[in-house]
């Protein structure tokens, strides 16, 4: 051992008490934190180096507490907590707010024409793709053919979705056809999340027991956490699709918002952007990404090899990915 710091901070779990929603959501507010996308690879290259080293054990000279907080965060911004490989940057959940920010805007904005629609969903659950992918959990691979099988169908699927909100729409009164958006983005969620996680559907992800001893691979914590996610991503589009609406079919029955077609939508603009700075990491929150079940909610034949393996293990955790 090296160093002065003390090797018994547990960074393999968050800084803040995650049986807490307050301190899940201090723990997300560094994890999505924007600013984490224009790192260099150099600097989580370090951060890689400083989290590795510290628990194998190795303490930079000089390093102090704050400063493996930081590393330990930044690490767990850019790389896959299951296979520690480095994620895609625009799946990162840090890119959620910039990358929502720019298609939100323009998916509330471009809404009225079929091919608008068809457009602009296929660039969200396109990216929606690449977020559910890239924040997956378990460390199993997918082929290129189960990848794109998957993203097809997510897509399709989605789209179609959206295509059909959209022509049930032209039929409600205005302020209800505002809505289409987010009823859009909440069913695809629906269907990108399990499209794109359906191997862990299928072969089920890994659980383990209190000490991160791995116990088995289970499809049922795997639909847990997959409806966890759904949940949480609903959650996001809130603040930033299903209050906009409300808010511009106010503002435009003023007289100065009907000259000011700027102002018109400065203020709904400023208002999603707001939103979602704040909904990502608190509708992240809502779930522990630590996520747990009882044994005896596990597949039988799990249930039977953790009974014969760990007789005492009545709990199994998993990671639910984001």
């Amino acid at each position: 051992m090296s160093g002065e710091l003390s090797l018994n901070i547990n960074i393999k779990e968050p800084r803040w008490d995650q049986g807490t929603f307050m301190g899940r959501a201090q723990h997300f507010f560094m994890v999505t934190d924007p600013r984490n996308v224009l790192l260099s690879s150099e600097t989580l290259e370090e951060a890689r180096v400083i989290v590795q080293d510290y628990r194998a054990g190795v303490v930079k000279p000089g390093l102090t507490e704050d400063e493996l907080w930081r590393a330990k965060y930044v690490y767990d911004s850019a790389f896959h907590p299951d296979t520690g490989e480095k994620m895609f940057v625009i799946g990162r959940m840090s890119a959620q707010v910039p990358m929502n920010m720019s298609i939100t805007g323009c998916m509330l904005t471009f809404y009225r024409t079929t091919p608008a629609v068809v457009f602009w969903q296929w660039v969200n659950q396109s990216f929606n793709a690449v977020v559910n992918y890239t924040n997956r959990s378990g460390d199993a691979p997918m082929t290129v053919n189960q990848l794109g099988a998957a993203y097809v169908s997510a897509t399709t699927g989605a789209v179609v979705t959206a295509l059909g909100l959209k022509s049930l729409a032209s039929r409600l009164p205005p302020i209800v056809s505002r809505f289409v958006p987010f009823a859009a983005v909440a069913a695809a969620n629906c269907i990108n999340i399990p499209f794109m996680r359906q191997r862990e559907l299928k072969y089920g992800i890994p659980v383990t027991d209190e000490n991160d001893n791995r116990l088995g691979e289970s499809a049922s914590a795997a639909k847990q956490a997959i409806v966890q996610v759904v949940v949480s991503r609903i959650g996001m589009a809130v603040p930033a699709m299903a209050i906009p609406p409300v808010i511009m079919n106010a503002l435009e029955k003023r007289a100065f918002m009907k000259v000011s077609r700027i102002t018109s939508t400065k203020y709904p603009s400023l208002s999603f952007v707001f939103s979602l700075v704040f909904a990502t990491p608190l509708c992240c929150a809502l779930f522990p990404q630590k996520s747990s079940m009882s044994v005896s909610s596990l597949e039988p034949d799990l249930q039977e090899r953790i009974r014969q393996i760990s007789p005492h293990t009545t709990t199994v955790y998993f990671n639910k990915g984001l």
